[in-house]
């Protein structure tokens, strides 16, 4: 059992933030929606600056994030409503509030240090814990069941596509050979036996991040979001994506470009906003992210 008093929630420091909320340029009395709101970094810039006839709505796959988001929300006077859903729900979930259009909409695609941190998920690879890697713990597949139960090719397949990891064949024949894995460690091993010393680290990182996407299947709900999301936002509404690796940059990147050459959106952002080295100093969590924005015309 957690125990949520413990947590240190002012150490979660929001990635670009000022950049962010100066964009979505909030409106006293507007409706917005932050469809990733894991600590309420971001969430409770917005509500600061909503009245109370405004409303903040907040989804969040991680049951335990959404309850010390709700405690440290509670704090604040004016309306907000969490929801245990993904952000592809948008357009249900919206309907089952009986929200129309929104004002603005704002996703942090990142992991955040609460998951990363913790000593029972398996995000982290110096902590030896059993491999979950599950956003939302209701969800019956875990990192453990894809490693143990993939063939080989369809691994090795996995950990290059989301991992974009050269090594994956022999990674993934070296899992096979060790099964069954269920601790981080154990995961280790097949990379160590699959690597030369030098920038393992690097390959660590590519192999856990490869899994965490499949097991969340983060890009399929990413794309899903990006076909439907103009459709509850209103004109002149501003829509926010901040990713942390490549391969979800790349899919809001053409998304945006492709609905603007349908005169649906008009991208804000050419090129997107990286954090500065202040901000990379303060906060090495923020070092790959990108920032892309887009206006509902």
């Amino acid at each position: 059992m957690i125990d949520f008093k413990q947590i240190d929630t002012e150490s979660h420091i929001p990635v670009l933030l000022k950049e962010a909320m100066s964009y979505l340029n909030i409106q006293k009395n507007g409706i917005y929606l932050d469809g990733t709101v894991g600590l309420g970094g971001h969430s409770l810039s917005i509500l600061k600056d909503l009245s109370r006839n405004g409303r903040l709505i907040g989804f969040d796959r991680d049951s335990d994030a959404l309850k010390i988001c709700n405690s440290k929300l509670s704090q604040q006077k004016n309306p907000f409503t969490l929801s245990h859903n993904s952000y592809h729900k948008i357009t249900e979930v919206l309907k089952e509030l009986g929200v129309g259009l929104v004002d603005g909409i704002l996703l942090d695609l990142g992991l955040s240090s609460f998951q990363l941190n913790s000593a029972e998920r398996g995000f982290n690879s110096t902590i030896n814990s059993n491999l979950d890697m599950r956003f939302d713990k209701s969800q019956k597949r875990t990192a453990k069941d894809f490693l143990n139960h993939l063939g080989v090719v369809e691994l090795a397949n996995l950990i290059y596509k989301y991992g974009d990891e050269r090594r994956s064949r022999i990674i993934a024949k070296n899992i096979e050979k060790i099964r069954p894995i269920n601790k981080v460690h154990e995961l280790l091993e097949a990379i160590r036996r699959s690597t030369p010393p030098k920038n393992r680290q690097k390959t660590v990182s590519r192999v856990f991040q490869a899994l965490r996407i499949a097991v969340n299947d983060e890009l399929g709900k990413l794309e899903f979001f990006l076909t439907s999301f103009h459709s509850n936002l209103k004109i002149g509404g501003k829509i926010v994506i901040i990713s942390f690796h490549s391969l979800e940059d790349r899919l809001v990147k053409h998304a945006f470009k492709s609905l603007e050459k349908s005169k649906v959106i008009k991208v804000l952002t050419k090129k997107p906003i990286t954090p500065s080295e202040t901000e990379i100093d303060a906060n090495r969590r923020s070092r790959s992210s990108k920032m892309r924005v887009a206006e509902r015309v």
